[in-house]
């Protein structure tokens, strides 16, 4: 391996990037290059760049070109599960794009550039297992999100710009050092507690309060006299138990 360089990966011909053309179910054409041990993102893509979809998920990629400008078709691009710790500002040239999943990769705050929100036909985005410490705010431009993930990272704060996106229906934050997560919630109580006792003489209650008190107190003497009966669970005491039988006789069956 030359020195100061990263690992080279396997290498991407225009024949293989063509056989991994596919139709997907919603009739757009994928190119599906997921796992194949990429390092470098391949140029001999731009022949393919007018796919609707690409899937560059689970290789060793450092860094998307801004060459990522010519696939002006995307509307799907996955590159989750690799080693990006930015992305390039041509990322907001992609207008088309309503899926853009970048999970589990090393993306800093700082490796997200402004023009991410140019992206305003987005409507999934996935930014969960990163190294971001901050959103920016300007993410409350993206107005058609419906699913944001920033699960774990190191996030102490949601902008609120992003949290009242007028279309969100899915933000996952889990497994963030958020204030409003650090103090586990006191579980319910759901036995109800008497919060006063008052002591009274009978001589002192009216005949209605007197006759309520004797017949609570009765009720509870009748529970008290409960005991369990018989379980009505229905028990079969010569039932062999299982396997039993071909343990006791395996040589025979087997010989058979």
């Amino acid at each position: 391996m030359p020195k100061g360089k990263g690992p080279q990966g396997k290498r991407i011909t225009l024949k293989v990037a063509k056989n991994a053309v596919r139709v997907a179910f919603n009739g757009r054409r994928r190119l599906d290059l997921s796992k194949m041990g990429i390092a470098t993102f391949p140029k001999c893509l731009l022949e393919l760049a007018d796919v609707e979809e690409l899937d560059l998920s689970r290789n060793m990629l450092r860094k998307i070109p801004n060459i990522i400008e010519k696939f002006q078709n995307l509307m799907w691009l996955d590159l989750h599960s690799n080693q990006l710790d930015e992305l390039p500002a041509a990322i907001g040239t992609l207008k088309n794009l309503t899926y853009l999943n970048l999970c589990n990769n090393k993306l800093t705050t700082k490796g997200l550039p402004e023009e991410l929100t140019l992206l305003r036909n987005l409507r999934t985005l996935n930014l969960g297992l990163n190294c971001l410490e901050t959103i920016p705010t300007t993410l409350g431009t993206l107005r058609e999100l419906i699913e944001l993930g920033l699960f774990d990272n190191s996030l102490t704060l949601i902008p609120k710009s992003v949290k009242k996106l007028p279309k969100l229906e899915r933000l996952n934050v889990k497994r963030n050092p958020l204030p409003e997560f650090a103090k586990e919630e006191e579980p319910i109580d759901t036995v109800k507690r008497i919060e006063s006792l008052y002591l009274v003489e009978k001589k002192d209650l009216c005949n209605s309060c007197l006759e309520m008190c004797q017949g609570e107190r009765d009720e509870l003497h009748k529970l008290e006299d409960v005991t369990p009966g018989p379980s009505n669970r229905p028990s079969f005491p010569s039932l062999t138990t299982p396997n039993s039988t071909a343990m006791d006789n395996q040589e025979e069956w087997r010989i058979k």
